[in-house]
């Protein structure tokens, strides 16, 4: 998925300037027709590098364009993304697609990564294929409930990880994965938890259901948060959750992204009444940015009414193409607000990211405008774990 990228070194090599070429020339075309001649050969490229696991050439490719600011960039990116989950090579006949159906949640004890019983898979299959998807789509479901860090890392990976899901679509069977070694997860008050799967259609057919007569997103969302959630919430004991619409695989991740910042607010002000029986009335938000060479995300810190301690802490990290110019202060207290937080506070001062030394932990923002350690009270035992993964 897209995100700031830092400026790597070493000079591009030939297959980079190849594709910086191919996706400059595609966002200056002046037609469709010539968009279908750099379509054309920006695949064949990305594919072959893709198959051949050329993770850095992509990199380079992709930092030399966003670092000199091109519109290459963005074409770029959107292909290596649609390369890497569209599985190419699997099959002839079909259109194949990785998909991601992401659940936030969020618990004071740890939120489960899970293997996904053939009961409960059975029952997800049945929803997703009455709300989600198009008639004629053939669908493998991977039988584990991954945490963010157990996803496939980069976009070579995400590519195998495509081709074997959509094998075994079109072969009507689940995934099983294997868990040892799988990397752990470490606790967090809020995190997403990703439920995957591939489809596969014949060329040209639809996907989705909100591709077909009568069909919308939103009613597609409606459906599934009351089928899908009722399946997956016996995965999740313990936690608050809710659910993204399941989308192509780094669509889905991107807006589970931007919904797990206000979910992880609301789950800070649900948490601290829970914890120190404080309503949302009782407390007090201090927003602030942070910057290391640019700005690069808010954060929030609790405090209750009338106390300076900061007691919990939230990250609001700045997505894509957010910046200075987009209105992140205003959307955040309109979360709080809406929250029942009424006592807020913005900074202005420019703060630089900060980490404990001792535990990594983010610093926040006191009313009194120094950076601080999140502390909960002895009283309440050890402190929250972090807000968001």
């Amino acid at each position: 998925m897209k995100r700031t990228r830092q400026k790597r070194r070493g000079g591009l090599g030939r297959e980079a300037e190849q594709l910086i070429w191919l996706a400059t020339g595609l966002a200056e075309s002046g037609s469709r027709a010539e968009d279908h001649y750099w379509d054309r050969h920006l695949c064949a490229a990305i594919d072959r590098l893709l198959a051949d696991s050329e993770e850095e050439t992509l990199n380079a490719a992709l930092d030399h364009l966003y670092s000199a600011d091109s519109p290459g960039y963005d074409e770029l990116a959107d292909f290596i993304e649609s390369r890497a989950e569209s599985a190419p090579g699997v099959s002839a006949e079909h259109d194949v697609l990785l998909i991601a159906a992401p659940v936030l949640a969020w618990s004071r004890y740890r939120i489960p990564a899970t293997t996904v019983s053939p009961a409960v898979l059975a029952n997800l299959r049945v929803h997703l294929q009455a709300h989600v998807l198009a008639d004629r789509v053939k669908l493998a479901l991977a039988d584990f409930l991954f945490s963010p860090d157990q996803l496939p890392q980069g976009y070579s990976p995400t590519a195998e990880f495509a081709a074997k899901l959509g094998q075994a679509a079109l072969s009507g069977r689940d995934l099983h994965i294997e868990t040892e070694g799988m990397p752990e997860t470490a606790q967090f008050l809020s995190d997403t938890r990703y439920l995957l799967a591939a489809i596969a259609v014949p060329k040209g057919e639809a996907l989705f259901g909100w591709q077909q007569a009568g069909g919308s997103r939103d009613q597609s969302l409606s459906q599934w948060r009351k089928q899908g959630g009722a399946c997956l919430m016996p995965l999740l004991p313990g936690c608050a959750m809710e659910v993204v619409l399941p989308d192509a695989y780094f669509a889905a991740s991107r807006q589970a992204d931007k919904d797990s910042r206000p979910y992880a607010i609301r789950a800070s002000v649900a948490f601290l009444g829970a914890e120190m029986e404080a309503p949302a009335g009782n407390l007090r938000a201090v927003i602030a940015p942070f910057h290391e060479r640019e700005l690069e995300e808010y954060r929030v810190g609790l405090t209750l009414r009338g106390k300076d301690e900061v007691v919990h802490g939230v990250v609001w990290p700045l997505l894509g193409a957010e910046d200075d110019n987009a209105d992140s202060p205003a959307q955040i207290e309109a979360v709080l607000r809406d929250c029942g937080v009424t006592e807020i506070v913005n900074l202005d001062h420019r703060f630089p990211l900060e980490y404990c030394d001792d535990c990594g932990a983010p610093l926040y923002p006191s009313p009194e405008g120094e950076i601080v350690h999140a502390e909960m009270p002895e009283e309440h035992g050890e402190a929250a774990p972090r807000h968001l993964h």
